[in-house]
């Protein structure tokens, strides 16, 4: 029966050594002053080695409490006789242990990946574009990455700017038709993927198709498109080189402002909105 109340005391040793590293997870993430992000990578990078130092400690010790479970399984006999198998942690146990181990691994990596992420590429030309719109008074409104992020967007500026929302599956349309409509402006800068030929009319026509039917992800073929369709000049403002203007001869009819982002998201390119700019926003705006 003693390692009956051991594993108790292990398993409530464990809860309880929990509970008290969240309660300084909690106070260090308190520390950081607003905007210091010296500070913050500090603090981030202290809570992963705590939660591992944490996580790798009490593993051990589960460990070695299983092997002196099996045995005393092994050699326990009653006075009897008879051969009384010892108890220890309950498969539930084991289980919902191992649930919470893999959990917490997941999260320490997702934090030590973000660790790496302060300095990468993403977080650079995150950086870069919030300043540049911070210039203008304005910061990024975030856009689902679903490959309709370009006429999402699009559409996010309309209704920024007062006019009814067209919705992305009319815009698609729209783009499409327009695309068909001036098939010889547009064929030129279009290829075969595979050959790097230009695209046969059939090929041009199922492009098209694929732009009105699918989330087939828009580029500066639909960029240009869509200032026709709409009468808009789109400025689209990226962290290298300056800013792109599409549709300038509609300056002066309606105007819309996008982000471009190179490094936002593993599967490649991304169009984000604008907005107003608010302070209180600004801390929970990275670019996911």
């Amino acid at each position: 029966m003693d390692v009956v109340r051991t594993s108790e005391e292990l398993l409530h040793k464990h809860r309880k050594e929990r509970k008290e590293l969240q309660g300084k997870i909690q106070f260090l993430k308190k520390s950081v002053t607003k905007g210091d992000k010296k500070k913050k990578k500090e603090v981030t990078e202290e809570i992963i080695r705590l939660e591992l130092e944490l996580e790798k400690l009490q593993n051990e010790e589960l460990l070695q409490l299983e092997q002196e479970v099996a045995v005393c399984e092994e050699c326990t006999v009653e006075d009897s006789g008879t051969l009384q198998p010892a108890l220890r942690v309950s498969k539930a146990q084991r289980r919902r242990d191992k649930k919470a181990t893999r959990e917490k691994e997941r999260e320490a990596m997702i934090m030590a990946q973000e660790i790496q992420n302060i300095h990468g590429p993403r977080n650079v030309e995150i950086q870069k574009i919030k300043q540049m719109l911070k210039e203008r008074n304005l910061m990024i409104q975030e856009i689902p990455s679903d490959g309709n992020c370009l006429y999402c967007a699009v559409d996010d500026q309309l209704k920024l700017h007062g006019d009814a929302g067209l919705g992305i599956d009319k815009l698609r349309k729209m783009t499409s038709q327009y695309l068909k409509e001036h098939r010889s402006d547009f064929l030129p800068f279009l290829s075969n993927v595979d050959t790097g030929d230009l695209l046969t009319d059939e090929q041009y026509e199922d492009y098209c198709n694929e732009v009105a039917n699918t989330s087939a992800w828009g580029g500066e073929v639909e960029l240009r498109a869509l200032s026709h369709v709409l009468k808009c000049c789109i400025e689209v403002m990226q962290a290298m080189g300056p800013s792109v203007l599409v549709g300038e001869e509609y300056r002066d009819k309606r105007q819309a402002i996008l982000t471009f982002h190179r490094h936002m998201y593993g599967l490649g390119e991304h169009y984000n909105s604008v907005k107003p700019y608010l302070e209180e926003e600004t801390e929970d705006i990275e670019g996911s």
